[in-house]
């Protein structure tokens, strides 16, 4: 089975809420909600990743030093196995919008279980919850 490896976080803003991206018409597993980050290339970190997918996805800019590891995700799918550690940030520059069509909403930690998000995300929420 193959192995793929992702980074995602849990962008938090003032007010304490959790931005979600919902995955787009013709991506697998679209409409599902989900921690914005993307797959680590080879030779990078997942602190670089998630650099290069934020400004990638949602314009906005931020640096390793505020990028604090929290949990990971372990999951098998049908298809391969997806291993995503997640980290946390609240401090980044710019507003985050949508550059790749993905909607996108902010979600007080108590209501993201509100949202369908693939199976690998659901054992983080109760982290994300604890630690906010």
């Amino acid at each position: 089975m193959t192995l793929v490896l992702v980074a995602a976080v849990a962008l938090v803003d003032p007010d304490g809420r959790v931005l979600l991206a919902q995955r787009p018409a013709g991506k697998s597993m679209a409409g599902l909600w989900e921690f914005p980050g993307g797959k680590i290339e080879p030779g990078e970190t997942p602190e670089a990743a998630l650099i290069r997918e934020l400004h990638e996805e949602l314009g906005i800019d931020t640096w390793a030093s505020c990028l604090a590891p929290l949990s990971f995700a372990s999951h098998a799918y049908a298809a391969f196995h997806l291993l995503m550690p997640l980290f946390v940030c609240r401090k980044w520059q710019g507003q985050p919008h949508s550059r790749e069509g993905q909607a996108l909403k902010w979600v007080r930690p108590e209501n993201l279980r509100d949202y369908p998000m693939p199976a690998a995300d659901l054992p983080l929420i109760p982290v994300l919850r604890d630690w906010l």
